[in-house]
């Protein structure tokens, strides 16, 4: 009977939870279990603190809490020695199963704040810093007379242990105050792990005291090919400017970087450790590692380092010098980081300078090697027993499955066309993390699937048992910064899609609208703490447009605060541009650019809009034709669509808009055609939104209806066509550069919903 009685009570609970006002309690991860209550605790001057016993248990997570109160009221609230009406009380609840775990109980009387261990107050306290009011942030006085905090029971507990953000250091730099701010952020919405990226071949980024020329040299490089991209959109993107902090004059060089001294890091780790958040270091070898290898050229096996086919020279695994050097390196990452966890990196390595070493082939004949890959695996598996002989655990990026992997070893998943490496890991006994670049790579362009990728990604690949999935232990959104020269736009990459990953690590229960509505709450937050994060997107539109007859652009605001501006003569619209009118009538063929801006000056993408005009397409008559498409298959590498040829590899037959499943297989490049014809079922003007990666180009009627040509991460375009109903030729080319592709083809007509298209509409010969 007890336990039919639970079930009923938290039945209810979560039905409550599910009714709370999301404007009132704007929770961002929502809590395991919320029950809304009447009414609010108000936080004035004579309100007390109220601390357990043992006064110096929770001293830190009372200081901090008291510092949210001083930034409201301007001042400290005196601490009690008993709880009653109009206190704030902390104690200790030992009763509590994990260390993270919390509850939190407000009523207009009192607020009881209960954790087992101070990481578990902590995330408390942020919870309350959410149901604070957003003036508090960002300011020292806020000078509120009052503070009013909604009624509530909660209670709490994360779902994954590993909640991780990675920022790459190494392409581009990033100053202490920034990772500051950058560690409160993680720490405001309970995510745990920072993995700092901290060298690579374009930088090395912490000073390593027996290796001077580390960071002498190392940390510092004349403008490359990623930085001259960066200056030609800073051109209308003033996100994209280079720092010109991190440049320097050095013997009449002109020279771009930095790094942290080991006191700097020092001072980073602890303000991260404060709010109980873990930072990985990541020195990344034997590959990525041309920044250490032009300052110590012996660690290679040619001596030197340049770029092969696709990555540099690495660092020599069958020289002891090679390893006498790493482990000098990672004795000092260890004496600086008290993380158990360390990363080793060990991706994209160039091996064919080993296949060429007369060493290994020495090392690998008296190691009975039979393979470079193998080779690696031996360099990884003698890193993780120094590694463990220091008391820390190695984490490497999924390559180091190739070769052999030991039982202990943690593998950080990335590689979304090998899906079967989490779970061949995890069914090795290895712990996982999960970090697929596909929906997880924050360095990739952001578009309106962006946040809803993120939210709705399951961390558990399928093919496990309930045992085997305990050993997915979380996952993290990695941020590479070849394309990030400055700390605004990280910031525009990074958020909000990291408050979507941190309710799938956290929370685990997925209710995508409520939490929409929670982080439009969000962003008011954000605002205050001058984060400079992507703005909701704009809809009502596509990329390409044409003009038949009157043309009329009715845009919905995203929030009412919210203003959008354009302009029509090419220019990037500002705050000083016009406001777009509710209802604007396109004036004839050209260019609109439309952006959104906050109160704040936050502003979204530039959004161009081009027009042309149409004349509706008249539907051709084909007989004998079968559903589906015909796919031309050719494989080799193209840049472009525009570069396949006429005569295919191969073909087979799909039903849909679709690459056939085993093309690509194993990250190769290829290249498609999809060749057949649309039947549409009414006239109308048709918005096809075509989601690629790397390139796609979609042509109706041998129109280009959508561009998404290019090597890139996942992107959507969009574009439009006016069509007769009937049936058309259809034709869409796509290049895959390497590494794992998406495809997805979707439409709307009259303003309606974005959905797929129908596997019907579909014809071939």
């Amino acid at each position: 009977m007890g336990a039919v009685l639970f079930s009923v009570l938290l039945s209810i609970s979560v039905a409550r939870a599910q009714e709370a006002d999301p404007a009132r309690y704007a929770i961002v991860p929502y809590p395991q279990q919320l029950v809304p209550a009447a009414g609010d605790f108000v936080i004035t001057s004579k309100t007390r603190l109220v601390l357990p016993s043992d006064k110096t248990f929770f001293s830190k997570e009372a200081a901090q809490l008291q510092a949210l109160i001083r930034q409201g009221l301007g001042q400290a609230l005196p601490v009690a020695a008993k709880a009653g009406n109009g206190t704030i009380v902390l104690k200790q609840d030992t009763q509590l199963a994990g260390e993270e775990d919390y509850t939190l109980a407000v009523t207009p009387q009192q607020v009881t704040i209960a954790a087992k261990t101070p990481t578990g107050m902590f995330r408390a306290v942020q919870t309350l810093r959410q149901l604070m009011p957003v003036a508090i942030e960002g300011v020292k006085n806020a000078k509120l007379a009052k503070m009013a905090i909604p009624a509530v029971k909660i209670t709490d507990h994360p779902v994954y242990g590993w909640r991780g953000m990675h920022l790459d250091v190494s392409r581009h730099f990033f100053s202490v105050d920034y990772l500051k701010k950058f560690i409160d952020l993680l720490a405001l919405y309970k995510m745990n792990k920072f993995h700092i990226h901290l060298t690579d071949d374009q930088g090395w980024r912490i000073e390593i005291k027996k290796y001077p020329l580390l960071t002498e040299q190392g940390a510092w490089r004349e403008f490359n090919n990623q930085d001259s991209v960066c200056m030609e959109k800073a051109k209308t993107n003033p996100d994209m400017a280079i720092d010109q902090s991190h440049i320097i004059r050095k013997n009449g060089k002109t020279l771009y970087g930095g790094f942290y001294t080991q006191a700097q890091m020092k001072e980073v780790i602890a303000y991260a450790a404060a709010r109980h958040i873990d930072m990985i270091p990541e020195i990344d070898m034997p590959g990525h590692m041309m920044a250490a290898i032009k300052a110590y050229p012996y660690l290679s096996c040619e001596g030197g380092s340049t770029w092969g086919p696709l990555f540099t020279t690495p660092i020599c695994p069958c020289n002891e010098k090679t390893f006498e050097f790493a482990e000098n390196v990672y004795s000092e990452i260890f004496a600086l980081f008290p993380s158990e966890y360390v990363h080793l990196g060990a991706d994209e390595v160039e091996k064919s300078s080993w296949a060429k070493s007369p060493l290994c082939e020495g090392v690998m004949k008296a190691n009975n090697l039979k393979t470079v890959e193998e080779l690696q695996s031996y360099f990884v598996k003698r890193m993780e027993k120094f590694f463990n002989s220091k008391g820390k655990k190695l984490i490497g990026w999924d390559e180091i499955l190739e070769g052999g992997i030991s039982e202990t070893a943690i593998l950080m998943y990335w590689r979304s066309w090998v899906p079967d490496a989490p779970v061949k890991a995890a069914k090795n006994g290895n712990k996982v993390i999960m970090t697929p670049g596909n929906p997880l790579y924050f360095d990739g362009i952001p578009d309106r699937n962006s946040i809803s990728n993120v939210y709705h990604f399951d961390p558990v690949p399928k093919g496990l048992t309930a045992d085997e999935a305990a050993h997915i232990i979380g996952a993290q959104a990695n941020t590479w910064t070849e394309w990030i020269p400055s700390e605004k736009r990280a910031d525009f990459m990074i958020f909000p899609r990291m408050t979507a990953l941190a309710e799938v690590l956290w929370t685990h229960r997925q209710d995508y609208d409520n939490y929409l509505l929670r982080l439009h709450q969000q962003y008011k937050r954000l605002d205050q703490l001058k984060v400079h994060y992507r703005m909701p997107d704009l809809d009502g539109f596509t990329d390409d447009n044409v003009l038949v007859g009157k043309t009329v652009l009715k845009l919905q605001k995203p929030a009412p605060d919210i203003s959008i501006r354009y302009t029509t003569d090419g220019t990037a619209p500002t705050m000083s541009s016009p406001e777009l009118p509710e209802a604007f009538i396109v004036p004839g063929p050209g260019t609109i650019k439309l952006a959104s801006f906050s109160p704040s000056g936050s502003s979204s993408d530039i959004y161009t809009l081009n027009y042309r005009k149409q004349s509706f397409f008249p539907p051709v008559n084909v007989e004998g034709l079968q559903s589906g498409l015909q796919v031309q298959y050719f494989g080799s590498s193209y840049k472009g669509v525009t570069k396949l040829p006429d005569t295919a590899d191969s073909i087979v037959h799909v039903s849909n808009a679709i690459i056939p499943e085993g093309m690509g297989k194993g990250g190769k490049a290829f290249g498609a055609k999809l060749v057949g014809y649309i039947e549409v079922p009414e006239t109308a003007i048709y918005s096809f939104f075509l989601t690629a990666d790397d390139g796609a180009n979609l042509y109706i009627e041998g129109d280009k209806v959508v561009d998404n040509d290019g090597w890139h991460a996942p992107v959507q375009k969009s574009g439009q066509v006016a069509l007769q109903k009937g049936l058309h030729p259809f034709e869409l080319k796509f290049v895959e550069g390497g590494g794992g592709y998406t495809l997805k083809l979707e439409y709307r007509v009259n303003g309606g919903k974005i959905q797929a298209v129908p596997d019907s509409w579909f014809k071939r010969k």
